[in-house]
């Protein structure tokens, strides 16, 4: 098989393909790191919640670690829930155009070696999460559980976007348990806003697939709601904006932090406008845009902390 056949169907030219060892390139397109945008998703909830809880601390001397130790972990547990997706999806994946020429799928690599490879990216991650305290270890390896049902969801619910959402936004409860040994309302009433913002995004990369979804009887939010998609995004995105506003607001944020949610509500209203959910091309790039949208807000709330520290 030549290589620019190996290539998943929807990572073109990337790093993987033209740099990395050909031995390597179906472990590393097994764990999406030729297409780190779920690594960026899964970290920002993170960022969100290490910044927002070191402006509450008034103390910003260990904030840079925490974030550098985040992305560390992120990149590797995202990894790791990538491989376990893909073992237990492997089937589902072979009856699928944009996912057929995965690792497992295409027959690259064994399940063998793919559960390899995730046990080492875990342990990856569990090196980073032992620096932290105890109460904080705990709480990232309780997260495992629901990273461990999630792939089974889309069998048994029209809803999986819900679990991915309680998996992806489990940073927001992280940086609380860093920062303070102990998860607060604030940190709950973040973790809720970020899961709405999970479902939102996520349904629009659902509606790339939902053809085959329905050939192949895979339930999501994307095939849910159909064409009342947009009422949904209005609803689930606004409930994202109104919720992370009152974790802001009963945390005495300043005026950065504010720039940075009205930054991140515009962003997300600009996606509803420009979706069309029969385009899949639009749907991958909008969901792809959310990175951005996570960024804006880690970006007001990380002047917050330092201004509220200073």
């Amino acid at each position: 098989m030549s290589d620019a056949s190996a290539r998943v169907a929807d990572s073109t030219g990337n790093w993987v393909d033209t740099l990395a060892p050909q031995w390597a390139r179906p472990y590393l397109r097994l764990s999406r790191f030729d297409r780190p945008i779920g690594s960026w998703l899964l970290l920002m909830p993170c960022w969100w919640s290490a910044a927002l809880a070191a402006g509450i601390a008034h103390d910003t001397s260990r904030l840079p670690l925490t974030i550098i130790l985040f992305f560390i972990g992120a990149f590797a547990m995202r990894g790791a829930g990538c491989a376990w997706n893909d073992i237990t999806d492997r089937d589902l994946d072979a009856k699928v155009e944009r996912t057929r020429s995965r690792p497992l799928p295409a027959g690259q690599i064994s399940v063998t070696q793919a559960l390899a490879f995730l046990v080492a990216l875990a342990l990856a991650g569990l090196v980073v999460l032992l620096q932290f305290n105890r109460f904080a270890v705990v709480t990232g390896v309780a997260s495992l559980v629901v990273v461990a049902i999630y792939p089974f969801m889309k069998r048994v619910t029209w809803w999986p976007q819900v679990f991915l959402g309680l998996a992806f936004s489990w940073g927001a409860l992280m940086g609380f348990a860093v920062t303070f040994g102990r998860i607060d309302v604030t940190a709950l009433v973040l973790y809720a806003g970020s899961i709405a913002w999970v479902i939102g995004y996520d349904t629009i990369y659902a509606h790339q697939d939902a053809e085959d979804d329905a050939l192949i009887g895979v339930k999501s939010t994307a095939r849910l709601f159909g064409a009342h998609t947009h009422q949904a995004l209005i609803l689930f995105y606004g409930l994202a904006v109104m919720l992370i506003g009152v974790a802001l607001a009963s945390s005495d944020v300043r005026w950065p932090a504010w720039l940075g949610l009205a930054a991140f509500a515009a962003h997300l209203a600009s996606q509803i406008v420009r979706l069309r959910i029969d385009d899949p091309d639009l749907c991958k790039r909008l969901f792809y845009s959310n990175k951005y949208a996570g960024a804006l807000l880690f970006a007001g709330l990380l002047v917050d902390a330092v201004t509220r520290a200073a």
